[in-house]
């Protein structure tokens, strides 16, 4: 499939009749990133369109009734799931190979909570994301501090390279879309922000050692990257494509 994002006029893809799964995604959406990295860390093949979410193609409604990414299709049976837990569990449990919730029910419960609690940290990232040239979103920081302090006590509990042991997890996939993007933090609050090397310590080799997994290079976007897109978009000129290779953009124009 094109590497470019299908936007209001383009044509719905027509995939390969080769029953893989099709997931609608976004390139630069932490939550279809969750979808990708269970994709790939399970070795799983399947095909993917983007989509570009502020011009949202015509059919796309028909894909995803909620109009959201990621989406994805189940050539086998027509279903379209939607939501990225969802969507991670789904697979989890389709897919034996590589299993990345753990078989005990009570620790996998544990996880879902904590996959749940790291809603306390991307709520206020957003906020400062979307906010930092206005107001500076007042009490974030402290927000974001806070989940954070529950995290590195969690991996210090653990005792293990990772949440999920000696490979990442789900938690550790569930969570690494937005630590990833924490990198851009200094572009937009400079000197303001910065983890203590030693209060995070657990927290900043953890990151180190995700940078390394297979499923995580694969997707993963630059700091800078992150908020060029993020600049574009707040100037109402967003570009979904400036990643894509330069010939391909030069086919989109012409």
């Amino acid at each position: 499939m094109s590497k470019l994002h299908l936007s209001k006029g383009s044509t719905q893809p027509t995939f390969p009749d080769d029953q893989k799964l099709r997931l609608y995604s976004m390139r630069f959406c932490p939550f279809a990133q969750r979808a990708h990295l269970v994709l790939d860390a399970k070795n799983i093949p399947y095909h993917t369109a983007f989509i570009n979410l502020t011009e949202k193609p015509e059919w796309f409604t028909k894909v995803s009734a909620l109009s959201k990414v990621p989406a994805l299709e189940i050539p086998e049976s027509g279903d379209v799931l939607i939501e990225s837990l969802i969507i991670a569990d789904y697979l989890d449990e389709k897919y034996p190979q590589n299993p990345l919730h753990s078989k005990n029910p009570l620790e996998k419960a544990r996880d879902r909570i904590l996959i749940e609690r790291f809603n306390g940290f991307t709520a206020p990232f957003a906020r400062i994301i979307y906010n930092h040239k206005k107001d500076g979103a007042p009490g974030a920081i402290h927000e974001i501090v806070t989940i954070l302090d529950l995290f590195e006590e969690e991996l210090k509990k653990r005792g293990a390279k990772f949440f999920g042991g000696s490979k990442p997890g789900m938690l550790d996939y569930m969570i690494w879309p937005w630590c990833e993007r924490t990198d851009m933090l200094k572009y937009m609050l400079g000197d303001k922000y910065e983890l203590d090397k030693v209060r995070f310590s657990e927290l900043i080799k953890w990151k180190e050692e995700m940078k390394k997994d297979k499923a995580v290079k694969e997707h993963y976007i630059s700091a800078e990257d992150h908020y060029k897109f993020i600049s574009l978009r707040l100037a109402n000129t967003p570009d979904y494509d400036f990643l894509a290779p330069t010939a391909a953009k030069k086919i989109r124009l012409s």
